[in-house]
């Protein structure tokens, strides 16, 4: 859909996968960036979160990226629960948004049709949340040979109505000129927002990775390698219905809907089938991207309450009630809700990323991450790192005036051209006032060079069970910033250890 909304925006065919190139590539770096803590230290999003924000500062971001991911699975569901309306209609004709009576608002941007099929899919997907993600791995084989051929005929389909791909590739962008320059930019921007939940929390998966190179070259190539793929088809779809009807149709479901309304019982049966495998792709995309992630984060949020189960059935709930039908009317308020969001990741990856890579220098205490006593390195100022925080709220504060913009507030012609970059904006705000801030005044828990696990440390113990003595500091360049006589006894019962593996 964000492909295909480019095409509406006045992009040409080529110009829109060339956002989705430069956009994913770009997403697929930072993915990467947040993925390696989790790959090197196999702790997820709430547990690297705690070094840079604090041990409770943290939460706040938990509950950001939690938050994101009940909307995100509300929006994929309604997305689902058109493909299931699309099912129905194939079998039954009478099922017709346009002939049932209409019980909602003209302005709710939904029907009573629509709405019955969101529920659908919502309550057919409930079943699913149960499993833990290893237990419906069955799932996604399916998924991964069904949706591919569902797509693949689905872009022929479009090619042929449209009379050869020759009329759909000549289309030229529809603008030029500074609007066309701004358009392509937000094309890369809205790519890049669609992963920004995952930048955020991408060590959620890489945790598991046995080493941190399996978690860089499988993303860095695959996410834009296959989102190229996927988008090309969309783009295709989106473009052919200009050549078709007359008019650019954003969203491929309504394309696939103008088709069962164009044949007979062939079409109505091919409309089924790509319907099926797109509502089976939606739910692979809630269950992996959405749920479980939500489950996660307000595991962290509430540990002695919930479960990754139980969040991921509140992430549900959310999904149902925050009615994402209203983000869907246009391609406009999709691409605005993308573009709102990130201003927020955008901050809390540049604060961790700066953490990690330019403060810490890639060292972490794992066990101190874990460890809520005041004495502890990330305990700060109450358990909230200011510093973390001056940062995030300056990422934010740089796009705010551009955002009162998108949503129709008028501004400055300057403010919508920072906005329209908000990613990179907020990101490289944010990483750059936290680097600084901590040049100003130092914290604890640092490295002088970089000294990731791995990286002259024989024994893997030393980084997770830290508390390391001052002479492991001092020869390592680190400076702790707390009492670590308290944990000489640890250090020898490691070198111990070390000599029994060895």
């Amino acid at each position: 859909m964000i492909s295909s909304s480019m095409i509406i925006g006045g992009l040409s065919w080529w110009q829109s996968w060339l956002c989705v190139w430069i956009g994913y590539a770009i997403a697929a770096c930072f993915i990467c960036s947040t993925g390696r803590i989790g790959a090197a230290y196999h702790i997820g999003f709430p547990v690297i979160c705690r070094s840079s924000f604090g041990i409770w500062g943290s939460l706040w971001p938990v509950f950001n990226r939690a938050a994101m991911a009940c909307i995100w699975y509300g929006v994929q569901s309604y997305i689902g629960g058109k493909c299931v309306y699309l099912m129905i209609r194939a079998i039954w004709l009478s099922w017709d948004r346009n002939t049932i009576p209409n019980t909602f608002s003209a302005t709710s941007g939904t029907t009573t049709a629509d709405y019955v099929s969101f529920f659908l899919f919502w309550f057919c997907s409930l079943p699913a949340i149960w499993f833990p993600v290893h237990k419906v791995r069955h799932l996604f084989t399916v998924k991964a040979y069904f949706v591919p051929a569902a797509g693949i005929a689905f872009f022929i389909w479009a090619i042929v109505r449209a009379g050869g791909i020759g009329p759909i590739v000549h289309q030229p962008a529809s603008i030029h000129g500074s609007e066309l320059g701004w358009q392509f930019v937000l094309g890369v921007m809205s790519s890049i927002a669609n992963f920004a939940t995952l930048v955020v929390n991408d060590a959620d998966f890489t945790r598991f990775a046995g080493k941190p190179k399996d978690a860089l070259w499988s993303q860095l190539f695959t996410i834009p390698l296959g989102f190229a793929v996927t988008s090309f088809i969309g783009i295709i779809v989106s473009s052919s219905s200009t050549i078709i009807y007359g008019d650019a149709i954003w969203d491929p479901l309504e394309l696939l809907g103008r088709f069962l309304d164009d044949g007979g019982s062939a079409q109505r049966f091919g409309v089924f089938m790509i319907a099926a495998a797109f509502a089976l792709a939606q739910l692979g995309t809630n269950i992996a991207a959405n749920s479980v992630s939500a489950g996660s984060d307000l595991t962290a949020l509430f540990p002695r309450f919930i479960n990754i189960r139980r969040g991921g059935y509140i992430c549900a709930a959310v999904g149902l009630a925050m009615c994402p039908y209203t983000l869907l009317t246009t391609s406009n308020k999709f691409t605005t809700y993308l573009s709102a969001y990130s201003v927020f990741l955008s901050s809390i990856a540049g604060v961790m990323i700066s953490d990690y890579y330019f403060v810490r220098r890639g060292y972490l205490e794992v066990k101190e991450l874990y460890d809520a006593r005041k004495t502890g390195p990330y305990h700060y100022t109450f358990g909230i790192h200011w510093r973390a925080y001056a940062a995030y709220i300056a990422g934010i504060l740089i796009n705010v005036v551009g955002f009162a913009g998108a949503v129709g507030t008028p501004v400055p012609v300057g403010a919508t051209y920072i906005y329209n970059l908000n990613f990179f904006c907020g990101f490289i705000i944010s990483s750059g006032m936290y680097w600084l801030l901590c040049k100003i005044w130092p914290i604890p828990a640092c490295s002088d060079k970089w000294m990731e696990v791995g990286d002259e440390i024989d024994d893997l113990h030393l980084a997770y069970d830290s508390g390391s003595s001052q002479v492991f500091a001092e020869d390592r360049g680190v400076t702790s910033g707390y009492d670590a006589e308290k944990h000489g006894g640890m250090e020898r019962g490691y070198e111990l250890d070390a000599e029994k593996r060895v």
